[in-house]
């Protein structure tokens, strides 16, 4: 019969902390979840259907590649992960067009990556193989790539850690869930509740000690909870606000290897998809890569709701770290008429409902998600140690291909759940 007796705390409630504590409370184990937020979910931020017009994510929304515990949890909770299609479209400042900017340059581009031996960064690499002002262009493009799709800093990202993605075009087999990710949670949620995890909501964890038989977690306010194991699945850079003990901070000093990105997130619902209407051509748009403030648009193709999702990730964001919501809202749609040649009077017009998010400036995230640097898989490995009572775990710790992904922080929760399970 399993040990009813072991009593495990994990600290997060987001996609890693929710599938280690199902997988743990289903082995028969004692869960307990400190979440500070007054929800559950972490980076995963469904917003009102009434709002938008369907389940928006305000924060992750796109399912990468395979994935293959997502789509099986999906399955399980009767969702429908759905693949999607359409066509990225670039705005130069004068003209659109489909064209890929790396495109000229990709069989120069893959030559050089593919037969890389030592691991340098991005910056390093570009200035190494494409120095020439020939090459302006494509150094432009992969920056561009870099800062926006991975929230990267090039002069710190691991160039092998974004080869497949690089020779894989980045945004292949992209797909959504119907009902977006806070399905995927309510049903999480509901599975742990069902095996008896106890949640509390509000629980901002201030210190981990160490006593003879016991781990004790201290939070804001005076509350405690003494347990036998600890799991951190807190962004990387919280864990800097949570005091540890010496064996446990001198692990998670690793995670300064992890490079970890800002990201904002803009969504704008209009009465109309006017950017349709006003451009043909952009019937079939899915991505919208442009210069402006908010570089990065898309759109709901295949889906018809008339909504446009800014993004603008990297190190650039810090520029817009005092806009409060209204701001960057404002932002976008300057963006926009600066991308369009639209009075920016005249979209706000059409404006019907409006969220925007500096994940950067989020209390309980500091940040987007997490991206590699060369000494990355070292940080990595000496994180995933399980030597003691305090194990870590999320997005930023999984060693696969898939981190910094949803998918990254289900794997690394049913990762950390086995390691205690196995003894």
């Amino acid at each position: 019969m399993a040990d009813r007796s072991e009593h495990i705390v994990i600290v997060g409630a987001g996609a890693a902390g929710l599938m280690a504590a199902r997988q743990l409370a289903r082995a028969g184990r004692r869960v307990t979840i400190l979440e500070a937020r007054e929800r559950c979910g972490g980076r995963i931020h469904p917003l009102p259907a009434s709002e938008f017009g369907y389940a928006a994510d305000g924060g992750a929304e796109f399912v990468h590649g395979e994935a293959p515990i997502t789509r099986d949890l999906a399955r399980e909770a009767g969702l429908t992960v759905r693949t999607i299609g359409g066509a990225q479209w670039s705005f130069d400042g004068t003209t659109f067009s489909r064209e890929n900017p790396r495109e000229p340059y990709d069989e120069q581009l893959h030559a050089a990556v593919k037969d890389l031996a030592d691991d340098l960064t991005v910056a390093d690499f570009l200035r190494q193989y494409f120095a020439g002002p020939e090459h302006a262009r494509l150094r432009h493009a992969v920056e561009r790539m870099v800062e926006g799709y991975d929230a990267a800093d090039p002069a710190r990202a691991s160039t092998l850690a974004l080869r497949d993605e690089w020779m894989n075009d980045g945004h292949a087999m992209q797909a959504r869930l119907d009902g977006g990710y806070g399905g995927l949670i309510d049903f999480l949620l509901a599975e742990c509740r069902k095996s008896g995890v106890v949640i509390h909501l509000g629980a901002v964890v201030t210190a981990i000690e160490d006593s003879e038989s016991k781990v004790i977690v201290r939070c804001a306010g005076g509350e405690l909870q003494d347990c036998d194991r600890v799991i951190l699945t807190v962004p990387l850079p919280l864990l800097r606000e949570i005091a540890l003990p010496a064996a446990a901070r001198e692990t998670a000093a690793a995670a300064g290897d992890i490079g970890f990105g800002g990201v904002i997130k803009i969504l704008l619902r209009f009465t109309r998809p006017w950017w349709r209407e006003r451009r043909k051509e952009l019937a079939d748009m899915l991505f919208l890569l442009s210069d402006e403030t908010i570089p990065v648009w898309w759109t709901r193709h295949p889906d018809r709701h008339p909504v446009l999702t800014g993004w603008f990730g990297g190190p650039r964001t810090a520029g817009l770290a005092h806009l409060d919501q209204k701001g960057l809202i404002d932002a976008g749609l300057a963006s926009l008429a600066a991308i369009f040649g639209i009075p920016r009077e005249e979209i706000a017009q059409d404006l019907m409902a409006a969220a925007a998010a500096n994940w950067a400036n989020d209390p309980y995230a500091r940040g987007a998600y997490s991206w590699a640097t060369p000494r990355t898989r070292a940080a990595q490995h000496i994180l995933a140690r399980a030597d003691g009572s305090i194990l870590f775990s999320g997005e930023a710790v999984y060693r696969g291909r898939d981190m910094g992904t949803v998918e990254a922080a289900l794997a690394s929760g049913l990762e950390t759940a086995g390691v205690i399970l196995r003894g």
